[in-house]
């Protein structure tokens, strides 16, 4: 209940005197690390990440394009260093953030973006594909969230923002990836699970669940030649573009979200609404 006279915010308990003014979605002084910044929708989000303030680590896996990440993240005035890992490594990520605090502070921000994706039919997928999925989508997701959440709770607090699917949501017309689909819908869980487990420690963890999004990984042969369908399935009548996904990122990540955590973000268009 707002008081409009007294300028306050009586909620259950005692009322508090609280300042009114415009949220703030700046990142600035802060530490950031982003797992698959080499391309598509984390390299998206590492840029956004640096034009919004912070500092950032940027993570993936040898071989990717992580000079072209730093240099964009250095074109907008940011500062951000390269760090090679593979996110499934618990030993190789928690490396891999002292080197990120070492050079640049201690973290209080992470996207976890890296993945991968590959179809087939049920009935027929090999274990070795099944397990490779849910290794890098899910497994890799965990191993990065426990070791930026050590770091974290060291730190004092951050945020964690985990890339999920509508995926987690639907299953795919056309697409025969249950694997994939499984996966996505333990990152949403997983993302609960840790929020609350470290809410009263200042560490707030969410995920977004993005539509069909122009990346690397859409343009594998069995979902390219269908994206242009699904934009015309789309209400919004397009599919995302990877910087589409980076303003929701910012807005978990920033102070204006401050009492956001445990969600899954839906960034879809509209594609779920029927």
């Amino acid at each position: 209940m707002q008081d409009a006279t007294a300028g306050t915010t009586a909620g259950p308990g005692t009322p508090h005197e609280r300042r009114w003014k415009a949220p703030n979605f700046r990142l600035d002084g802060r530490v950031g690390l982003v797992t698959g910044a080499g391309s598509g929708i984390g390299r998206a989000i590492a840029l956004a990440l640096g034009a919004s303030g912070a500092s950032v680590g940027c993570l993936d896996l040898a071989g990717a394009d992580l000079a072209g990440s730093v240099a964009d993240i250095e074109a907008v005035g940011g500062r951000a260093v390269a760090v090679t890992a593979d996110a499934t490594d618990p030993a190789a990520v928690a490396a891999a953030i002292g080197s990120v605090e070492q050079d640049l502070g201690p973290i209080s921000l992470a996207v976890n973006a890296a993945g991968i994706a590959n179809a087939a039919p049920a009935e027929n997928m090999p274990l070795s594909q099944w397990q490779k999925v849910i290794d890098v989508d899910l497994t890799g997701v965990f191993v990065s969230c426990q070791a930026e959440g050590q770091a974290m709770l060291r730190n004092g607090g951050g945020a964690i923002v985990n890339i999920a699917s509508m995926s987690a949501t639907i299953a795919n017309r056309g697409l025969t990836q249950a694997h994939y689909n499984a996966a996505k819908a333990g990152v949403v869980q997983l993302g609960r699970s840790l929020a609350w487990e470290w809410a009263d420690r200042g560490v707030r963890v969410n995920s977004i669940s993005p539509g069909y999004t122009y990346t690397p990984m859409t343009r594998r042969p069995e979902q390219a030649e269908a994206m242009e369908g699904y934009a015309g399935d789309t209400p919004l009548g397009r599919n995302a573009q990877p910087e589409d996904i980076a303003g929701p990122a910012i807005f978990l990540l920033s102070d204006a979200a401050d009492y956001i955590t445990g969600v899954d973000l839906l960034v879809d268009g509209g594609f779920t609404i029927w």
